[in-house]
């Protein structure tokens, strides 16, 4: 899908330890959506939102599986009301994210490219014609 007017460069990200090198959508929704409780490298999953307000989330979401922020919630409200999967672990901000994708090997989480640094690894990629 490629990005529309106005929409940030957003890539999945992961902990080095993750012994991930490169995710599929389908990988990323199935994380994300809590279809999986594990990566592909077999390590507990730890999906991490930024907080509901944050321009970023709305835009992943709409990115990965094209529903707004409002149909997310309500997707988790009945998927934890059925004993179903957790959702992700909401960060209160970008500078905590960045310290939880840092320092937890099954971390997975999103971001602005520009934002990435050398701390984590890049494992899906939004405006890749591939993906």
């Amino acid at each position: 899908m490629p990005l529309t007017a106005g929409a940030t460069d957003l890539v999945v990200v992961a902990n080095p330890k993750s012994g991930i090198d490169q995710m599929s959508r389908k990988e990323v929704t199935f994380v994300f959506m809590g279809r999986w409780r594990q990566l592909p490298s077999g390590l507990p999953a730890m999906p991490i939102d930024l907080p509901d307000e944050s321009p970023q989330r709305a835009e992943f979401y709409r990115q990965l599986v094209n529903k707004s922020p409002s149909e997310i919630k309500a997707y988790w409200s009945r998927l934890m009301f059925s004993g179903g999967a957790r959702p992700p672990v909401t960060a209160n901000n970008a500078e905590e994210q960045m310290k939880l994708l840092a320092h937890t090997p099954g971390a997975v989480g999103y971001m602005e490219r520009a934002a990435v640094g050398g701390r984590l690894k890049v494992v899906f990629d939004f405006s890749s014609p591939s993906q």
